[in-house]
């Protein structure tokens, strides 16, 4: 159980950014016990790509927030994203082994599933709203917004490693103000349309 909450909490945060999850997962890997990576993900606490990761990190950091080529971003970032929620999501394995479950360690494909479906659509949330919060705020709201996804991105990456139980609570909050947006978007089409 823990296992899954724990993916579930790195692969929504690589929905937010791709490289926040990816750096944390990795360099916990390396300098601390609290993450066990599964034979195969070795080369994601590798300092070498670990360095790539960060040098990506500051480009996203960067582009996303700038109103306009944030979407552009987002664009490309649509790929990414759920191939980062993947590789976290499974790179936790090591957990399911610990607390013993064997369904995961039999059916590896389904960390990877759920990884990508979770990112996706955390991704796709994210990328639909910053081109309302763009035109809602003249720009303005970019740098905030994109600063408030970083931040989550990594409260959520260390919560998923360090109390995944918590990984409910967030995703439960995150739930409620992606309906709360929705509602808001729908309400400002409808008075467009009139």
């Amino acid at each position: 159980m823990l296992a899954a909450l724990t993916g579930l909490g790195l692969s929504t945060a690589a929905g937010l950014n791709a490289y926040i999850p990816l750096l944390v997962v990795g360099v916990l890997a390396n300098l601390t016990d609290a993450v066990r990576l599964p034979d195969g993900y070795g080369w994601l606490s590798d300092w070498g790509v670990l360095a790539v990761l960060a040098v990506l990190l500051l480009a996203e950091t960067v582009l996303d927030k700038v109103p306009a080529v944030d979407s552009v971003n987002d664009a490309i970032q649509t790929v990414v994203r759920p191939a980062s929620g993947g590789v976290v999501f499974s790179a936790t394995s090591a957990a399911s082994e610990l607390e013993n479950s064997s369904w995961m360690a039999a059916h590896p494909w389904a960390g990877w599933l759920l990884g990508i479906m979770v990112a996706l659509a955390v991704h796709a949330m994210k990328a639909v709203t910053r081109p309302v919060v763009n035109a809602g705020t003249a720009g303005v709201g970019a740098p905030v917004v994109s600063t408030a996804e970083d931040a989550g991105a990594l409260g959520m990456s260390l919560l998923a490693v360090f109390a995944p139980v918590l990984v409910v609570v967030a995703l439960l909050l995150l739930a409620v103000l992606a309906y709360f947006l929705i509602r808001k978007v729908r309400r400002r089409r409808a008075r467009r349309s009139r």
